[in-house]
């Protein structure tokens, strides 16, 4: 049997197996199971079906270890026998291989996001792919499959770490969606040309959609690149049966793709999500009764020789705010809650009295376990009736990666040109408890996301036309348990171009005067203009909740004995209180901030802007002591 460099460059097309994950739970695996486990708790199973697929004809079987990386090994507690899981996976399609099939090493993304969209650096992602390549040698793999990659770089880190340790032959294989692009963006020609610049023996597509969507990725692949291609579709989109998604193309349905596929110059053609030893016997029926042609080659002009991006524009000219942090003068912003309806006019008439207060700015707040208006919508209808420049307070659980892009782009139509980036919140509860809690990407990836997006391309390199013009803010929260944690994420947002911050809310001026100066030296001596947000309180109990419930949030003991002294008076006395505490916070804090966000009902916060304002206004020196243009 000749091993797979040989397959690659003989010219021939060859049959690679089908879907693992499918055959055990056909066999009654449940999902919550760690398939890559069964590796050592049922051996048996996993090379019995091997052995199906290698009977059917498949001349290339990977090995049962897609999810076998120590980050997706480590939801189970079972990272630490990353090495021993591959090991055993790699001997177990050897032997069921039997000298009949060549071994590859199936690698799968680590199931969270790299830089400079994520917190895990390209050289700890390598490592975490290396330890899943090391097992994968030591049990005598003969090549490697990198597949269901959406990002581009973290595919090249898994292909590094194959390449850091031996020369064996790599297949490195996109995921993409019916528009033929990954979700970041990446084309399929993209995909092609970027594994043929690193070095791969092979490139193609495997997995999200059906062999139709598979045929055109492949004939765009092919006229991008001369590398041989690889194909595994899955067997159709799937389909909700009951309870259970189903894949409904049956095995003459993906035989008859298989002949379109070689036609399109496919080498390497197999089945994933969905495919059985049945649909390979019929792929391989296919492949003995064609020929394969030559696919043609183009020239396609690389991104790196795209035309130079002018800059954006500089920062005050891109929003009133720009312009107020790019002063150093203080800025003032409230918080506005969207409308419970489809009817704007009463947060409007609140924006247009808040203007009239002295405010610079509404901070459109998004929550997404409440039945509002969405923030991006309501934020446009501020930024039509001009009274205050809105703030778009924008959060990624729940999102994929290519919505927020959408959502971004559509605020930057609407005029809506400030951002206030949050990862989010777990939803606990709500009217819509069941709103998905996923991070696709987080806010420090999403500001790189914004930051190119206001150089006028998406997270592949691909250009969007004119560039946005975003102030970019993030969140900093200075009470955080983990405060190494929390200023080294600060610092990577501020690495990824925010023009400034938001603390959470402020019940301690020193204690946040001390956060900053620590994050000042964790930056090197630079800094962001920093907001604080300041929350008037109305009562004691919300202070113990805030003190006690709150991450992030740091209520010293004594507000708390205040508010409850206040409350033992009266309600308004309690109230009063809450005004009074908040002002001596900012008088301890406006010289070295760059502004504030007032947290409070809309009748409170008018007086209390009416109140931060003028004495901003009778305060001197003229040049406060506070951050000023962060540069663009």
């Amino acid at each position: 049997m000749p091993d797979l460099r040989e397959m690659l460059r003989d010219g021939r097309v060859h049959v690679v197996d089908g879907a693992m994950g499918t055959m055990l739970y056909a066999r009654g695996v449940f999902m919550n199971v760690c398939y890559d486990e069964l590796n050592a708790t049922d051996p048996g199973l996993v090379e019995e079906i091997h052995g199906q697929y290698v009977r059917a004809g498949a001349e290339i079987i990977e090995t049962n270890t897609f999810g076998a990386n120590p980050v997706k090994l480590s939801s189970y507690g079972l990272d630490e026998r990353t090495e021993e899981l591959n090991a055993r996976a790699a001997r177990l399609a050897v032997r069921a291989a039997a000298g009949r099939a060549c071994v590859a090493g199936a690698l799968g993304p680590l199931g969270i996001r790299v830089e400079p969209l994520g917190p895990t650096s390209l050289e700890e992602a390598r490592e975490y792919f290396g330890r899943q390549v090391d097992g994968l040698l030591d049990g005598g793999v003969e090549g490697f499959f990198l597949e269901t990659f959406s990002d581009l770089s973290e595919a090249e880190q898994a292909f590094r770490a194959v390449r850091r340790r031996c020369d064996l032959p790599v297949v490195v294989q996109a995921t993409v969606g019916e528009n033929c692009a990954t979700s970041f963006g990446a084309s399929a020609e993209q995909a092609a040309r970027a594994a043929e610049a690193w070095g791969a023996d092979a490139a193609g597509l495997n997995c999200s959609v059906g062999p139709a969507v598979i045929l055109d990725g492949v004939e765009r692949m092919a006229a991008a690149t001369r590398l041989p291609l690889s194909a595994q579709p899955n067997a159709g989109l799937p389909r909700t049966v009951g309870d259970r998604k189903m894949y409904l193309a049956g095995p003459d349905y993906m035989a008859m793709y298989a002949r379109r596929l070689i036609r399109a110059g496919a080498r390497l053609v197999g089945g994933c999500c969905g495919t059985t030893p049945e649909h390979v016997r019929r792929i391989r029926e296919e492949v003995a009764a064609i020929q394969p042609r030559t696919p043609p080659v183009r020239v396609v002009r690389d991104l790196s020789e795209s035309p130079a991006r002018a800059e954006g524009p500089p920062l005050a000219a891109r929003s009133r705010l720009g312009a107020r942090l790019a002063a150093g003068e203080f800025a003032t912003a409230v918080r506005v809650v969207p409308p419970r309806g489809w009817d704007a006019s009463g947060m409007l008439a609140a924006c247009q009295r808040l203007a009239g207060a002295g405010a610079d700015a509404a901070v459109v707040h998004e929550d997404p376990g409440a039945a509002r208006m969405s923030a991006s919508a309501a934020a446009a209808r501020v930024a039509l009736d001009g009274a205050l420049e809105p703030v778009l307070h924008y959060t990624c659980r729940g999102r994929t990666l290519s919505g927020m892009i959408g959502d971004l782009l559509g605020a930057a139509a609407s005029g809506a040109h400030n951002l206030l980036l949050a990862t989010g919140d777990s939803p606990t509860g709500g009217l819509y408890p069941s709103i998905g809690a996923d991070v696709d990407v987080d806010a420090v990836g999403l500001a790189n996301v914004v930051a190119g997006l206001n150089a006028g391309v998406d997270p592949s390199g691909n250009e969007t036309g004119e560039a946005t013009r975003f102030v970019t803010g993030v969140v900093v929260s200075q009470g955080a348990r983990d405060r190494t944690r929390e200023l080294e994420r600060f610092h990577w947002k501020a690495d990824a171009g925010a023009h400034y911050a938001v603390t959470r809310s402020v019940f301690d001026a020193d204690h946040l005067l001390a956060f900053l100066d620590e994050a000042k030296a964790a930056a090197g001596g630079a800094e962001l203009p920093m907001l604080a947000t300041v929350l008037l309180l109305e009562s004691p109990t919300q202070a113990e909740f805030l003190q006690n419930e709150v991450p992030g949030v740091h209520v010293p003991d004594r507000v708390v004995t205040r508010m409850r002294r206040a409350a033992s008076r009266s309600r308004e006395h309690a109230v009063a209180e809450g005004v009074e505490v908040a002002r001596e916070i900012m008088a301890g804090l406006t010289r070295h901030l760059a502004g504030v966000q007032v947290v409070a009902p809309l009748e409170r916060a008018e007086a209390f802007v009416v109140e931060l304002v003028g004495s901003l206004t009778r305060a001197a020196p003229a040049t406060p002591d506070r951050p000023g243009d962060p540069g663009c």
